[in-house]
């Protein structure tokens, strides 16, 4: 336990926490006919993207379902007319992205290449996580922009540094050569960087509000329903699933969105548990649960239905009917979101 905290502590209170991302899918796709074939892909606009900057997009079925949500990372142009994109997305969507994009390889130039299995993830995350990357990789990274990537060296070896959050806190993603992972890692601990496991993660992520697919989201639910507003461009062409999605939003709202809740202390709440009003009715059911640290209560994601969607709303949970209320995302605004315009 006394780890758990250390390691909570680190990200949350001014240090930085060390987290291997190396499970989730890296896929890099090059071409002249790139941008037009992921364009009519994925929600958001690729034609937007300037070269050393992300941005978040989903990948949407003919119905809108998602497929998966990814970030969508665009490196330095290979030449000046074809440019080159990364891919990254969990690991429990990487197959279906793969899928997805491979089919279109032999339709133009547009070139696909898994490199998941030669590559890892590291992320640094929390306030101090800026100074230890700039004692690693040098002082390159100052000005990096909250949504910039730079492609820089280490021990003579290419590395990729994405500026980006998985907590709610800033945070640094480097992509390195698999078999220098182990190496890098010892390099960031040495700079001050304290390592963090998957249960303090999971706290993490659910304080930042971030849905975890197979869990909180899946191929049943509309792009719209999983709280990824920022991934949808609704000006841009023609794209799959464009129509239903386009056609949800022209009717005001989604009938069910995914969200928080906040208990009044520390709770027992079940992944499953039904939601309900304060008439009794069903409303909706809770996706993930976790104890926040700092707001010293339990919270949970889950889906609520349109009409009980506003902040502060009172609901019941479970087979106990726990109160619970409504709370707009994320719990916790932290270091990431100082610089917000």
């Amino acid at each position: 336990m006394s780890d758990l905290i250390s390691q909570y502590e680190a990200v949350r209170n001014g240090g930085a926490g060390l987290i291997d991302l190396s499970s989730r899918g890296r896929i890099t796709v090059g071409g002249t006919e790139a941008v037009m074939f992921l364009n009519g892909l994925i929600t958001n606009d690729m034609k937007t993207l300037e070269e050393h900057h992300w941005m978040p997009a989903a990948f949407p079925n003919v119905q809108g379902r998602l497929i998966a949500a990814v970030r969508v990372i665009r490196l330095a142009n290979e030449t000046e007319k074809s440019p080159r994109f990364l891919l990254d997305t969990e690991a429990a969507t990487h197959q279906a992205v793969l899928k997805t994009i491979e089919r279109f390889t032999m339709a133009g130039d547009f070139r696909v290449t898994d490199i998941t299995g030669t590559t890892a993830t590291l992320s640094l995350q929390g306030r101090h996580g800026a100074e230890i990357a700039r004692k690693v990789f040098g002082d390159s990274l100052a000005q990096l922009d909250r949504n910039g990537v730079a492609e820089t060296s280490w021990n003579e070896a290419n590395v990729t540094v994405v500026r980006s959050s998985h907590t709610g806190e800033d945070g640094f993603d480097i992509v390195v050569d698999s078999t220098l992972s182990d190496d890098l890692s010892q390099a960031l601990i040495d700079a001050g960087a304290v390592f963090v496991h998957d249960d303090t993660l999971e706290t993490l992520r659910i304080e930042a509000g971030i849905g975890h697919f197979g869990q909180d989201m899946d191929e049943t639910n509309v792009i719209t329903e999983v709280n990824l507003d920022d991934a949808i461009s609704f000006t841009k062409g023609c794209y799959l699933g464009q129509e239903i999605i386009i056609r949800i939003k022209h009717r005001g709202h989604v009938a069910k969105k995914l969200t928080g809740l906040t208990f009044d202390d520390r709770e027992n709440v079940d992944v499953g548990a039904i939601i309900k009003s304060g008439e009794g009715k069903d409303i909706g059911r809770i996706t993930s649960t976790a104890y926040s640290p700092l707001l010293a209560k339990t919270i949970a994601l889950g889906y609520v239905r349109y009409e009980h969607l506003a902040s502060d709303t009172e609901v019941v949970v479970g087979e106990n009917g726990i109160e619970a209320k409504v709370t707009d995302l994320p719990f916790v605004r932290g270091s990431w979101y100082e610089d917000e315009v």
